[in-house]
């Protein structure tokens, strides 16, 4: 893995209608993200925060596609953001906001890995669209439009439709889906590790069975991974506004990141949906810098 790093922040909330996401950026670098990068041996280049609408100066629109305008607006600039990282050897983190920046991520992404995987872990499948959304909120149809299911604003993003193959796609630590959705997500072929197959199989089992995968369907076996800071249980991760039971253990999801950094082909990451209103004395905000030190590379001898 290269040894610089870009961080970028998406002050992004429109995906969803819980007030305070956009402050996870911050929270997440009042943890010491930077210095302890640092610490590890890498060159950090902190490029500050997308400034992104707000609810106030948004434009809510269709309510079965919550601020598209705004929301596609948001992820073309991150995606110009990162084309510009990947012109240098370089290793994109993107802080969110909400699930739905991932979009844009992936539409940076695959303009230098066009054969890309993706390890996607959530407690949501985000596998909705406009005909199966009971909220319309758009981080709950990220990982649909990035296989190329749903509005064509959303799925023509890269000018690449799916943007991912199914079979370049791993849901892992699922345990709510909607009625629809959970439909449509059966009629995929995306690999789906809900958590009681987590539960069956271990956390190690799954993680390598998807990096293996990816690197059977792929050229360069790369992947990208996208981290929703719900996946992890509660108890353990507060700050976050769409909490389940039942979600990784600390060890569990550390584990799963150690294994990613010894694979080795990690190319870019995200860590999203850290809401400080809601958290403890920054307690979600602090995990989540534990687990991306965890992801590149932090072992414990």
């Amino acid at each position: 893995m290269t040894k610089k790093i870009d961080i970028i922040g998406m002050r992004h909330d429109l995906g969803q209608n819980r007030r305070g996401v956009d402050m996870g950026p911050s929270a997440i670098r009042f943890a010491k993200l930077n210095s302890k990068l640092s610490d590890l041996g890498y060159e950090v280049i902190d490029n500050g925060d997308i400034e992104c609408s707000s609810y106030e100066t948004g434009n809510m629109g269709n309510p079965k596609l919550r601020f598209l305008e705004d929301v596609v607006n948001h992820n073309k600039m991150l995606k110009d953001k990162l084309n510009s990282f990947l012109k240098g050897d370089t290793f994109p983190l993107v802080l969110g906001g909400d699930h739905s920046i991932t979009l844009g991520v992936i539409a940076g992404m695959i303009s230098k890995y066009p054969d890309m995987g993706l390890i996607y872990m959530d407690a949501h499948g985000d596998f909705n669209t406009t005909q199966t959304t009971p909220s319309g909120n758009i981080h709950g149809m990220t990982l649909a439009a990035i296989t190329g299911r749903g509005d064509a604003a959303l799925i023509g993003l890269a000018n690449k439709v799916p943007m991912i193959k199914d079979s370049l796609v791993h849901l892992i630590g699922v345990r709510k889906l909607d009625k629809l959705e959970k439909e449509n997500i059966k009629k995929s072929d995306i690999s789906v590790i809900t958590i009681k197959k987590i539960d069956e199989l271990g956390i190690s089992e799954v993680i390598t069975q998807a990096i293996n995968k990816i690197s059977q369907y792929s050229k360069k076996g790369v992947f990208h991974f996208s981290l929703d800071i719900d996946s992890i249980e509660p108890a353990v991760a507060p700050g976050t506004g769409t909490t389940v039971r039942g979600g990784l253990t600390y060890r569990e999801a550390h584990l799963a990141c150690e294994l990613i950094a010894e694979s080795d082909k990690m190319v870019s990451m995200d860590v999203v949906e850290v809401n400080p209103i809601l958290d403890h004395e920054n307690q979600t905000g602090r995990l989540a810098v534990e687990l991306i030190l965890s992801a590149l590379g932090k072992t414990i001898l």
